[in-house]
Parts: C-alpha cells; sequence; structure tokens
C-alpha cells in the first residue's frame, strides 16, 4: 500500500450558531490529499491528520466539535427535565450476587448514584457488611473504575484490577484481607487480564510499556504471561509465556481451583482459541499443546480429579461438554460427556459438584443442572424471557443466580442443589411499574428468507397505528448474543409511548457457529440486510413508520448502524452510532483491531475483500449529492483504545461535509472515557441524556 500526505488546509473555525430547528453550522475541518492505493485502487482519505489523537489539532477539532454539540443539544426543551427523569430511575440499590470464600460473603453494592460500585464483606449472609475497597476515593471524578477481582485460594488476599478513564490498560493490586492493608505489589501495562493466584504470587498478561503518547492509538504487540510473586517488584516477574513468531495473538492465563493446572489461552488469528496446559506440581515441566488450530473455542471449566471438563463447539456448531485426562490431554483423545443440543450451550460452570449449564433458545435463557457424569438432574425455573448468570464455588454447595430481563431489573436468587429450589434472594426497587410494560418476541423475514427474532417492548395498550416512536438496536457480530437486558436509561424513552426493538442478527451467537459465520467477512452484508429487513417490518406491522424510526448500536453496533444510513438513509428519522468501527480498510492498524480480522477480513488480504469491505464501510460509502439524512448524533471518547476515536472522527467530518440535507450530523467526544466498561455513572447520565433527547427531539416526541 503507497501514502501520500500532503497538508491543504489548516484553518478551523465555526461559521454560525448551531440549535434544533435550524440548519446546522459546523467546524470547518482541513483536508489534506492522503491517498492510499489498494490492488490498484486509489482511495482518497484527506482527514487521516484527525488520526494523531494527541496533535494539538486533534484536541482543537476536538473543542470546536464538541462546542457545536453541546449547543445543540442545550437548546432541546426538555433535555433536562429528562435527565432528571433517567437519574431518579437510576437512583437505586444495586447490589452485585454474593461469592463465598474462606467462610465469608464478598459483593458489589452501588447506593444508588455513586460513580463507581464499592467491594463489601460480611461475615454471615445476613450480617453486617463492610466496606473492603471503595474505587471511589481513587479519583475524584469517578474515572478510576474497579474491573477485576480474584482471590488468593487460601484466601488471605485480594488483587484487583483498575482501569483508568475507560482504557482496555489494566493496573494490579493486592489486600492483605485480615488486615486490609494495601501490600506494595502494583502492576502495569496489563491488558485483557485479571490475576491467576498459585502459592504465594499470580500470572497476569501483559504488553510492553508503550511508546509515551501513543498508550490508546498505536498497536499493541507481543502478549506475554509472567507470574508475579508477593513481595518483588514487577522487574523481578517471571515470564511464563511467550511466543514471538505470533506477535499479534493473545495469551491469557488460568489455574485450576486446586492449582494443579495452568491454562493457557491462545486467540486473535481465527474464530477461535487453542488451548495449552502446565502442569504446576513440577518443576520446570513443559507447556503441552492440547490443540492446534484457531477455528474452535475451547474453554477449560475445570479440573475435577484428573479430569478436565471442557466447553467446546469443535464437531459441535452449538457447543457441547467433553473432557480430557491429564494424563492424555491432547484434543483426539477427549471424550464426549454431553453432546450437542437443538439449542445453544452457551455457558458452563461447575458449582458445589454440579455442572450448570446455560442454553440459549431463540436468544433467551433456559438453566440446567447436570451431575459431573452427564445426567440432567433438573432445570432451573427461569421466571420470563430474559438472561442469567451464575455463581458459586467447584466444592460450595451455595450457589446465586442473577435474573433480568427488558423490564425485570437484575434480581439475585439462592438455589439450593440439593433440593432443586429457589428463592428469591434480593430483589431492587426501580421507580417504574414494570405491570405497565410488556415484552414479546416476534420473527420476521430476512432479505434471503432467514427467520430473524426481534425482542419488542413497549407500554401496555400500545396502538399499532403507524404512529408510536421507535428505537432499534443491534449488533450482529464477533459471536456475541444480544440476550435480553435491563437498562433504566431505555425506560424513559419507553415510559413516552416509545417501542424499544431489539433485533437478533447473523454474526452473532445466538444460534451457533453457523449463525455466526453467516455474518462475518464476505457475508457481512447479511447482518446489515437482516437490520433493514427489521425495520421494514416494523413499518408494514404498523409499529411505527419511517418518520418516528431511529437506530442506534455501539462498537460493531455501530458499523452497523453507520453502514444501514448509508444504504437505506430512507428508513430513518435519526441515527445514533456510538464507538463505531467506521473506517473498514484501516481498522486493523490500530491496537487490536487486527483481532477484528476473523469477523472482517482486511483491506489487506485480497482484492475481492479490499472491493467488499470498501462497498460497505461507513467512512467510504456516504451519499454526497442531496440524498436526505436522518438525524445522527456520533459519539466516541478520548480513551477508546479499543475502536480508536479517529473512526468517529474521520466519519463526522465526513457526514459534516457532505450532502446529505439538514438534518444535523453531530459528534459528542467524552473526556477521560473509553469504550464503556467502567464509565462513571455521572458521565453515563449526561451521555443518555443527550442520546435519548437527541433521539426523541428528532421524532417529534415530547416528553410527558
Amino acid at each position: 500500500m503507497k501514502t501520500q500526505h500532503v497538508i491543504l488546509l489548516s484553518s478551523m473555525v465555526i461559521l454560525g450558531a448551531c440549535q434544533p430547528g435550524a440548519k446546522t453550522v459546523y467546524p470547518v475541518t482541513e483536508k489534506d490529499n492522503t491517498v492510499d492505493t489498494y490492488f490498484g485502487t486509489e482511495v482518497a482519505d484527506p482527514y487521516r491528520w484527525l488520526e494523531n489523537d494527541t496533535s494539538q489539532a486533534t484536541a482543537a477539532w476536538v473543542e470546536a466539535e464538541n462546542k457545536v454539540t453541546r449547543e445543540y443539544l442545550s437548546k432541546i426543551p426538555f433535555r433536562d427535565r429528562l435527565k432528571q427523569r433517567l437519574t431518579d430511575l437510576a437512583n437505586y440499590e444495586k447490589i452485585g450476587s454474593p461469592q463465598k470464600k474462606d467462610g465469608k460473603y464478598y459483593f458489589f453494592k452501588n447506593d444508588g448514584l455513586q460513580n463507581q460500585s464499592v467491594f463489601y464483606v460480611k461475615e454471615f449472609l445476613d450480617g453486617e457488611a463492610r466496606v473492603l475497597l471503595d474505587p471511589n476515593t481513587l479519583s475524584d471524578d469517578g474515572t478510576v473504575a474497579l474491573s477485576g477481582t480474584s482471590f488468593s485460594s487460601d484466601g488471605k488476599y485480594l488483587a484487583y484490577t483498575i482501569s483508568r478513564s475507560g482504557s482496555d490498560w489494566r493496573e494490579i493490586y493486592v489486600i492483605d484481607l485480615a488486615t486490609g492493608q494495601h501490600l506494595d505489589d502494583h502492576i502495569l501495562w496489563a491488558k485483557f487480564s485479571g490475576a491467576a493466584w498459585q502459592q504465594d504470587g499470580f500470572y497476569y498478561s501483559a504488553y510492553d510499556a508503550p511508546v509515551a503518547g501513543k498508550e490508546f492509538s498505536n498497536v499493541n504487540e507481543s502478549h506475554k504471561i509472567y507470574y508475579h510473586k508477593l513481595g518483588t517488584p514487577q522487574s523481578d516477574d517471571i515470564l511464563a509465556y511467550h511466543n514471538p513468531a505470533e506477535p499479534k495473538r493473545f495469551y491469557s492465563a488460568g489455574v485450576s481451583e486446586d492449582e494443579r493446572l495452568l491454562f493457557i489461552s491462545e486467540s486473535g488469528a481465527g474464530s477461535g482459541n487453542n488451548l495449552f496446559i502446565k502442569d504446576l506440581t513440577r518443576k520446570n515441566a513443559p507447556v503441552n499443546v492440547l490443540t492446534d488450530d484457531m477455528e474452535y473455542t475451547y474453554e477449560p471449566i475445570e479440573l475435577v480429579g484428573d479430569k478436565i471438563y471442557l466447553l467446546t463447539n469443535y464437531g459441535a456448531p452449538k457447543y457441547r461438554i467433553m473432557t480430557a485426562d491429564i494424563a492424555s490431554p491432547r484434543l483426539p483423545n477427549w471424550k464426549e460427556l454431553i453432546p450437542e443440543a437443538e439449542s445453544v450451550l452457551s455457558r458452563a460452570a461447575i458449582i458445589g459438584g454440579k455442572l450448570i449449564l446455560t442454553y440459549e433458545k431463540d436468544a433467551s435463557h433456559h438453566a440446567y443442572v447436570y451431575t459431573t457424569e452427564g445426567r440432567l438432574e433438573q432445570e432451573i425455573e427461569l421466571p420470563t424471557l430474559g438472561a442469567v448468570s451464575f455463581s458459586g464455588d467447584k466444592d460450595e454447595k451455595e450457589m446465586f443466580y442473577t435474573f433480568t430481563s427488558f423490564t425485570y431489573p437484575p434480581t439475585i436468587f439462592r438455589y439450593d442443589l440439593d433440593a432443586h429450589t429457589s428463592e428469591l434472594y434480593l430483589a431492587p426497587k426501580v421507580a417504574f411499574n414494570p405491570e405497565d410494560y410488556t415484552t414479546e418476541q416476534v420473527f420476521y423475514t430476512g432479505k434471503d428468507g432467514t427467520k430473524i427474532p426481534l425482542f419488542l417492548t413497549y407500554r401496555k395498550g400500545l396502538q399499532k397505528n403507524g404512529a408510536n416512536p421507535a428505537l432499534l438496536y443491534g449488533y450482529g457480530g464477533f459471536n456475541i448474543s444480544m440476550n435480553p437486558s435491563f437498562s433504566v436509561y431505555r425506560l424513559a424513552f419507553i415510559e413516552n409511548g416509545g417501542i424499544y426493538a431489539q433485533a437478533v442478527l447473523r454474526g452473532g451467537g445466538e444460534y451457533g457457529e453457523e449463525w455466526h459465520q453467516a455474518g462475518t467477512k464476505l457475508n457481512k452484508q447479511n447482518v446489515f440486510d437482516d437490520f433493514i429487513a427489521a425495520a421494514e417490518y416494523l413499518i408494514a406491522e404498523q409499529y411505527t413508520s419511517s418518520q418516528k424510526l431511529a437506530v442506534n448500536g455501539g462498537s460493531n453496533g455501530g458499523l452497523l448502524v453507520g453502514a444501514v444510513v448509508n444504504q437505506r438513509p430512507d428508513l430513518f428519522r435519526a441515527a445514533v452510532p456510538q464507538v463505531g468501527v467506521m473506517d473498514m480498510l484501516r481498522y486493523h492498524t490500530f491496537t487490536i483491531g487486527w483481532n477484528w480480522a476473523s469477523d472482517y477480513g482486511t483491506s489487506a488480504d485480497s482484492r475481492e475483500m479490499f472491493d467488499y469491505l470498501h462497498a460497505y464501510s461507513p467512512l467510504h460509502n456516504i451519499r454526497n449529492g442531496g440524498t436526505p439524512y436522518p438525524a445522527i448524533l456520533v459519539t466516541t471518547a478520548d480513551h477508546d483504545d479499543r475502536v480508536v476515536p479517529a473512526h468517529s472522527f474521520k466519519y463526522a467530518a465526513t457526514l459534516q461535509a457532505a450532502d446529505t440535507g439538514d438534518a444535523p450530523k453531530l459528534i459528542r467526544i467524552e473526556t477521560k472515557a473509553g469504550h464503556g466498561s467502567g464509565k462513571p455513572i455521572s458521565k453515563v447520565l449526561d451521555e443518555y441524556a443527550d442520546i435519548f433527547a437527541f433521539i426523541m427531539y428528532n421524532l417529534d416526541m415530547p416528553l410527558r
């Protein structure tokens, strides 16, 4: 690929004010004549300079764009009232599922509007709780988040990870649980890692320290696994595994509960991972390779005796449970324990000596208890369509699970593994009446005849007259399932007469690997077609109309929104692509973007792959000839080192320079925030007040 780069313009000024109801006037963004050549095709990239996220010019552009966006949003008459309603809805006590360790119970709790949830401990389940770790004390603005916890097997120590300003970079600290005091141990530049304890130390994954000033944009390479012994500096940590032949792969570590085996997972080159093990009871034991392909998922559940339990889609696109003997652990020797079923087996755990399996049927969870010999004992009855997660230890009889759905706030149940009975442990009190709303699941037909599920949530008594405002949400990628979930931030939209529609698109994991692959690489257009068909269904069935329909998605879902708006701008009145992958020709050149090639392919792969990506890339297919586009609010953040903000910067600049009608084309750029994880609630409330005010205003939807 050849690149030419010359600056043509150097000024960037705001030409006028911006307000709802008037034509929006944007900053003038400088262009250059950067041109890349792919397989003989020249592609202009005039906003390449915006990829330099630490330059003064980019900072000035961000400030100018945010000024225009703030002026527009501040003039929406009901924006402040909407934020107050969202604040009232969010102000409820949120408690996580208890985790029992060394006879004590640990859990997260947020009193309501705390920026970060606090980690508590109590001696008895119904006893008094005391604060173990309050991440709100780690920063003045709540931008330091507690991102993970891990207990040593003897219950003496807690290792915890933090992230700063939403970055994927992690730091690891250690607390002595007897005294509550921090040890001197401090790990830097960990990424996609927790702490996997073994004896008086732990394994973690990290990169070499990045170049100063490029921490959030440069490509991440050479992921390594280290062992850190308590009381020693990070510089003395032992390199436990490194594969210099494959710098663009991830390596993660896990340790069996009895600390006999180290599990190493290698990913980043295909749709799955490779699995290695090391015997920790033998000094200088080698790392043994169990699998040698990257197209299937191999997930160790636990070691029980000499038997490794594994969740895999090898030979089973909808997953199955297999076992391996540690004496002969390579894949050809594995044995099937629980075969593939009609529904997708999405999660597995061993708790209290039982296998707890979670299946997905039409994107909704069903849960079962099996013996470790593979015999079904009981289905765990769940309240309605929704999603469930379990917590408990291998040898601990006490199990908890959390259930949630669109109008069912996360509720914790305690399950008796002997009696097979559930009892309510904790239900949150949210300031709305769930009985006023309903969720239905319908199925519509895609462009090629595929049957696709769609969840619809709305206030009871809705009339199908084509006049209802609706918000269509989707993702469609990376084998990720879009299960029912609860969000107070949607409630204000729904309680004001809106319909929330969540499409289950190909590319996700809801129906197994075939469903996933049907939305990847040269099949990616299926995802866009499925989403467009969902919009057409909502309109044809008189749920809404194109003048009342908004569309939203984040990350890969931001790509989705950008692509379908280009392809069918007539279908939508408003669109909000959040932290989207917008430049499909260069995504793989930033941070961990190379890891997405298994779903997308890259522009360097082949002429065919380049042509395919170029044909749908949101940045490169914005129409410029008077075609009316919906109102668009792009969102991103300055510390997003997963989908770097340059994607959204260049996309927004191109939108604003194109002739796409008078509807606003704005970008909202958050500061001291990342891809979304760990964002303090103060920033979340501001962001969703802006997003829903923008959507509701442009749908002519009053706030009741």
